[in-house]
């Protein structure tokens, strides 16, 4: 699981592909390096979230590490809000989506090679490390 602010990964759990993604949360919001600013009624911290988040366990860490859950609806579902909003709502998983497209342009990553999550994990950061210094603008 990722946890990115305005595009840029801040946060980070690796476990096995046969591990759900909804049980990486706690240890991804916890990994967070930064400290966050508080969130406020005028200015919420959204987390974006596909549906293997749905559940009371995602939505409880959630409201605990400050954040307004987003999960996409799909189906009937998103159907029926659709029709009840007069104002769409701006899309949020792009951004996720676009970052893990970043991810995928480094081959140790697009391909996991390292058997040891500690060499997997240190690929991630230095791909990271890439990936914000490539958004800092600082040359040009």
């Amino acid at each position: 699981m990722l946890v990115e602010a305005e595009g840029l990964p801040i946060g980070l759990a690796v476990e096995g592909a046969n591990c759900p993604d909804g049980k990486l949360t706690e240890e991804t919001l916890q990994s967070i390096p930064v400290a966050r600013p508080a969130a406020t009624p005028e200015e919420p911290q959204g987390l974006c979230v596909d549906k293997a988040y749905v559940g009371d366990e995602v939505a409880d860490l959630a409201k605990a590490f400050h954040f307004t859950l987003h999960i996409p609806l799909k189906g009937k579902e998103a159907e029926a809000q659709q029709r009840k909003r007069e104002v769409r709502a701006q899309a949020r998983r792009w951004a996720v989506e676009r970052t893990h497209s970043w991810m995928n342009r480094f081959r140790g990553i697009l391909i996991r090679w390292n058997k040891k999550p500690a060499n997997y994990i240190a690929m991630l950061h230095l791909a990271f490390a890439f990936i914000i210094y490539g958004r800092m603008e600082l040359i040009g």
